[in-house]
């Protein structure tokens, strides 16, 4: 949809598997649109919230800060790809992790599935500089002191179908 499907978005995520079906798990999502948000929040039942952003391209790579409205929740980083783009082989753990087509939220007692359709990521390998990271935190989630996996894809088409009961 012209001016909400083209914009900054941040979303902490895990992965599952509901029924038999992999899927991605939101605990939050942040985007740049006030529009967006409350859609996403009416028709998909998902933890939205409204957040400045500012992103600029520096070096090769991008500065991204996001900070959500009335929160302590904030993202600063700056991130580049290291290597061209690859499509991921099934198997792999970049392959298990994005080739997921279906998302699933959680309303009273009943768990909602929305289908998704995308073509394979294409993913570059990425380097990056996190300078903050509460939203992880914001959702009462430690985050492991581990280096992060990274992976850059400069744009992806995404088609979701509506929400049904799973």
């Amino acid at each position: 949809m012209p001016g909400v499907s083209a914009l900054p978005e941040l979303n902490v995520r895990t992965y599952v598997n509901y029924g038999g079906k992999p899927g991605v798990f939101f605990f939050s999502l942040d985007a740049g649109s006030r529009l967006a948000v409350w859609g996403a929040r009416s028709a998909y039942k998902l933890p939205y919230f409204f957040a400045d952003f500012e992103l600029e391209e520096s070096g090769g790579g991008m500065q991204y800060r996001c900070s959500r409205r009335g929160s302590t929740a904030r993202f600063r980083s700056q991130y580049r790809p290291t290597k061209p783009v690859e499509l991921r082989a099934p198997g792999t753990v970049a392959h298990w992790l994005t080739e997921r087509y279906c998302l699933y939220t959680v309303a009273g007692k009943n768990v909602y599935r929305a289908e998704i359709h995308h073509v394979a990521w294409p993913l570059q390998d990425a380097a990056a500089e996190i300078h903050e990271n509460t939203m992880a935190a914001t959702a009462r989630i430690d985050l492991p002191q581990v280096a992060p996996l990274l992976h850059f894809s400069k744009r992806i088409d995404v088609i979701v179908w509506p929400l049904k009961k799973a």
